[in-house]
């Protein structure tokens, strides 16, 4: 019985954190759409996820294109270039570039997200807010969340756009490919679904991101060492579930 019981409080706890991030996520979107709004924190938060993330992504995403080049080349050399292209294309606009710029992010922006509204829980400034009644929904998890659903697509466009550069400077300068035949057969194998699905990917990844760096800072406790808790787990819940949605995305959009 102690085993069932183990069992019991595992699942109870398990259903009971899914509650309490959904109760979160619910409250953070409807503080997203009902005014009052803080334009200068919104634009604050899409340059820190935006801009500021630029480097670290565009370095992942020519790397990660001049690698899948690198290995479609010896896996589909005998097929020609238009093969190295296609495949090209397809790793980076459907799975590639939307997955790692959300891994990127998550580490980067999740984890700072999760610190700075820990320390400000554990030393009492969120209290401070309600006190002063500013909702502190509005000013520290909207703004967040807007700027996470929105500059996270337009980061997944400057990565796929890169991605495809690095295939195409390896393939051109490594292995010989005629440029413009190289471009026409990008162009041609690039669809409209699978970049539609790229883009749907990164809008649920940066709500995800910034979902669970403002949850587990919200909720962190314990000083530092609980900020630092905090901080371990969102960017590895982020990451979890980062995955989980891919995976439900793309059966959502590719499922025969």
């Amino acid at each position: 019985m102690t085993f069932v019981r183990a069992i019991g409080r595992g699942t109870i706890a398990v259903f009971a954190l899914i509650g309490r991030i959904a109760g979160f996520a619910a409250a953070g979107l409807y503080h997203c759409v009902t005014p009052p709004f803080f334009p200068r924190l919104i634009v604050r938060q899409m340059i820190e996820i935006g801009y500021y993330s630029l480097p670290v992504v565009g370095l992942t995403a020519i790397f990660t294109g001049m690698v899948l080049a690198l290995q479609s080349y010896s896996g589909f050399a005998f097929a020609g270039e238009a093969a190295i292209a296609n495949v090209v294309v397809w790793g980076i606009t459907r799975e590639l570039g939307p997955v790692l710029a959300g891994l990127m992010v998550a580490g980067r922006i999740g984890a700072a997200m999760a610190a700075e509204i820990g320390t400000m829980r554990v030393t009492e400034q969120i209290d401070a807010l309600t006190t002063l009644s500013t909702n502190p929904y509005k000013y520290l998890v909207a703004p967040r969340l807007i700027a996470g659903i929105t500059m996270l697509p337009l980061l997944v466009i400057v990565a796929d756009v890169i991605g495809v550069l690095g295939g195409f400077i390896v393939s051109i300068y490594d292995f010989g490919f005629n440029p413009s035949t190289y471009l026409k057969s990008t162009w041609d194998s690039l669809d409209t679904l699978g970049f539609v699905s790229g883009l749907v990917k990164a809008g649920v990844f940066g709500f995800l991101v910034a979902l669970m760096g403002t949850y587990h800072g919200y909720n962190s406790k314990g000083g530092a060492q609980g900020v630092g808790q905090a901080t371990t787990n969102a960017v590895v819940s982020a990451s979890i579930l980062l995955l989980l949605f891919n995976f439900i995305i793309t059966a959502l959009f590719f499922a025969a």
